[in-house]
């Protein structure tokens, strides 16, 4: 299950007839597998993230929203992640989504550029937690896996797919499809998270 863990759920817990799932914090609570859920998506980057919602109602799937953040290259470090955050907290007041998907940092070569991505990605996982959401974290492998079938897809076959799959979908560039994916990425794989978390 590694890649696809809801982080921060804690345990079952009933509000009248209503199953929730109650997180560690204790700050919101996550309807279990019945009606629509809207996920958020978000692909981290300093100078672009890419961010997609989406609503799942079961196997269905339908396209909400999608777009990019885009940080000024010349601005400080400091002053791109405030961004960032800033950008996305609108984001999630505009579309209300009741889940995040995050994707992991991909390991290169520059240790220094690999950094300063993980710190976008803190911005990333920052702002939705802050909202109250919960938020799961997925590797590329596993995004490209559950969309297109195969861990090492192309940006091509990952677009074309995201369109077949959310044909109301139109990505303004490949960041924003990438983060369409992995909305649906954790569409796809939530249920076996939230059955595996009432069970710890």
């Amino acid at each position: 299950m590694s890649g696809c863990f809801l982080r921060g759920f804690h345990r079952q817990v009933k509000r009248g007839r209503e199953k929730c799932f109650n997180l560690a914090d204790r700050t919101s609570m996550v309807r279990n597998m019945t009606g629509t859920i809207r996920i958020i998506g978000i692909d981290p980057g300093l100078r672009n993230t890419g961010w997609g919602v989406i609503d799942c109602d079961g196997p269905r799937l339908a396209h909400v929203a999608s777009g990019v953040i885009r940080a000024e290259p010349s601005a400080d470090l400091a002053r791109r992640l405030l961004h960032i955050h800033t950008a996305l907290l609108e984001i999630i007041r505009t579309h209300a989504p009741q889940e995040a998907a995050v994707e992991e940092t991909f390991v290169n070569r520059d240790a220094r550029a690999t950094l300063k991505l993980g710190q976008a990605r803190g911005v990333a996982m920052l702002a939705p937690a802050a909202m109250g959401l919960p938020v799961a974290e997925y590797a590329p492998n596993k995004v490209k896996k559950s969309v297109v079938g195969t861990g090492h897809a192309q940006k091509g076959q990952m677009d074309a797919m995201v369109r077949m799959l959310l044909p109301k979908a139109r990505p303004e560039s490949a960041d924003a499809a990438d983060a369409l994916a992995i909305a649906i990425c954790h569409a796809h794989h939530r249920g076996a998270a939230i059955r595996l978390a009432a069970g710890a």
